[in-house]
């Protein structure tokens, strides 16, 4: 795949509803042409301190002047345009920005919607691939990668993924 935007969220609780961070990266002509990062104060607005800071290390005090995710829509969605996404674990994803999107009466856009890891499960043995979580994935494809949990961190090591195995 070629032409793209890879996408990650992070969430402050169990709620799909609760984006705390996004990132994305534009992948065209298979080539990372833009980033795009922002936290988000999440709905509901509270945090599970363990999951938080141990996971993505994001916290009340982070983003409790950011905008919520109304506010970014309007740059995400200029961001992403009519290109396909792509995450990895899109389940996740896909669910969180849909049912975000829908608790602030936002429409989504119905765009193609892929995923790495499903790609990933249906292309490589498991006894080559032990895992195929991000960052072992990433190491088994030989693409950098640091900062797991991070939204833009992952939004690329998923688009360098994608446009290995897309």
């Amino acid at each position: 795949m070629e032409t793209f935007v890879a996408i990650d969220v992070e969430t402050a609780n169990g709620k799909r509803t609760s984006i705390c961070a996004v990132g994305a990266v534009k992948v065209i002509d298979g080539v990372i042409t833009d980033r795009f990062y922002r936290l988000v104060r999440p709905l509901p607005n509270y945090y599970y301190s363990y999951f938080t800071r141990e996971i993505h290390g994001i916290g009340p005090d982070d983003t409790a002047h950011a905008p919520t995710f109304a506010g970014i829509w309007p740059e995400l969605h200029d961001f992403i345009g009519n290109l396909p996404l792509v995450a990895h674990n899109k389940a996740f994803d896909q669910t969180c920005l849909r049912q975000t999107a829908k608790a602030y009466g936002i429409e989504f856009p119905d765009l193609p919607f892929l995923c790495t890891l499903v790609k990933a499960r249906s292309t490589f043995p498991r006894q080559l691939c032990p895992s195929f979580s991000l960052p072992y994935l990433a190491e088994f494809l030989g693409i950098p990668f640091d900062n797991h949990h991070n939204a833009l961190a992952d939004a690329e090591a998923c688009a360098k993924i994608a446009m290995t195995i897309l």
